[in-house]
This record gives structure tokens, C-alpha cells and sequence, in this order.
């Protein structure tokens, strides 16, 4: 990355964290734009240039997030089973947001913090994820060699989508419990939608053997 990229990335993560601190001390309505530009010593047409509005900068890093989730699944084989690509997507999203310095990381976890305290942010990201199903449900369909329209894209991406809202409702925790919930989660799923798995049956045995 050449100086003026990283200028540009400096410039956008101060402007995140300014906003992100303000939203956070003095609430997200009652924050301007001008404010969070004069934290950053930029004028508002500064700030315009990177974000278009305060739900955009304010969602910014899950949106980063979804980028990188959607990246990594259009890379997977097509010889994979869509489920399974989605699975190693979301992994290896949660990967690459856990291997980046802890600055960002922790960054990435206020940003969640903040959605998780304001509603108009949650309906924001809510908004963002819809938006990024359909792009899901596009790809799945392409893998499958049918139609968005089908039924069959739009239930391997729900039922993954409501597993992923399982793990991201359960708050603002560290990167690493996250990894660790999406694993086991994505495990339940497995044993509790294949066929003729009593999970019941299952867990007693197992509780049993314990």
C-alpha cells in the first residue's frame, strides 16, 4: 500500500473512532457531523468523501465485515456444497477480523457495542443484511444452477443467516468466543438438520458417557 492509501486508511479509522466515541459518550442523535469531522481537525467535506452519512459511518465496519464474509464465499470451490461454503466463509471471516492488530479488533467489538444500544442502528444494520442476503441467495443460486427465485437458494441461505444472528445476538463479546460459539452452533446445526439424527438420543448418550 502506497503513502497516499495509508493516508487515506488513517484518515477513515480517525474518523470511525471520533464517531464511535462520540455516538457512544453523548448518544448517536445527538451527534453531528460537524462534530465528529472537528475531532478529526477535517472539514465535513472530508468527512463526506469517505462516509456518506452517520448510519454510514456508524455501520462501517460490520458492513467491512460482510465484504469480507461475501469475498470469501464467491473464492469457495463451486465443488463444495453451498452450506459447507457458507460455513467456511464465516469462519474464515471471523479468522481475518481476529488476526488483525488489536486496535481493529477492538474497534470492530465498539462498533457492535454501539448497534446493540441504538435502535435506528439496528434497523440500519437489519437493512444492510437484507441487502447482502440477496446478494448471498444470488450466489447460492449460481452455485446450484438455478434461479434466485428458487426456493432452494433462499432456505440454505435463511437457515444459515438465523444461525449467524445466533451468534451475533448473544453481544459485543471477544473475537475469540465468537469463533468459538459460531463452531459450536454450526456443529448443532449439522447434527440437528441431518437426516435420521435423533439429537436427543444423542446428547443423553453422550450426557451417559460423561
Amino acid at each position: 500500500m502506497g503513502l497516499r492509501e495509508r493516508k487515506k486508511v488513517q484518515t477513515r479509522n480517525a474518523l470511525i473512532d471520533a464517531a464511535l466515541e462520540l455516538f457512544l459518550t453523548q448518544g448517536y442523535e445527538a451527534t453531528t457531523i460537524d462534530q465528529i469531522a472537528a475531532r478529526v481537525d477535517v472539514s465535513p467535506r472530508t468527512f463526506f468523501r469517505y462516509f456518506s452519512s452517520k448510519e454510514d459511518v456508524a455501520l462501517s465496519l460490520p458492513a467491512d465485515s460482510q465484504e469480507i464474509f461475501l469475498a470469501e464465499f464467491a473464492a469457495r470451490p463451486d465443488s463444495e456444497s453451498p452450506y459447507a461454503a457458507l460455513s467456511a466463509s464465516m469462519r474464515a471471516m471471523i479468522g481475518t477480523l481476529r488476526d488483525k492488530d488489536p486496535e481493529e479488533a477492538a474497534r470492530f467489538l465498539k462498533a457492535r457495542r454501539l448497534v446493540d444500544e441504538t435502535p435506528a442502528l439496528l434497523a440500519g444494520q437489519m437493512r444492510l443484511l437484507m441487502e447482502n442476503e440477496k446478494r448471498l441467495v444470488a450466489e447460492v443460486a449460481r452455485r446450484q444452477g438455478t434461479s434466485p427465485d428458487d426456493l432452494r437458494p433462499q432456505f440454505v441461505v435463511s437457515i444459515f443467516t438465523g444461525l449467524g444472528m445466533i451468534c451475533y445476538n448473544a453481544g459485543p463479546e471477544g473475537l475469540d468466543i465468537m469463533a468459538r460459539r459460531l463452531d459450536d452452533v454450526l456443529t448443532l446445526a449439522d447434527r440437528s438438520l441431518r437426516p435420521g439424527w435423533d439429537l436427543a438420543a444423542a446428547d443423553a448418550s453422550s450426557s451417559a458417557a460423561g
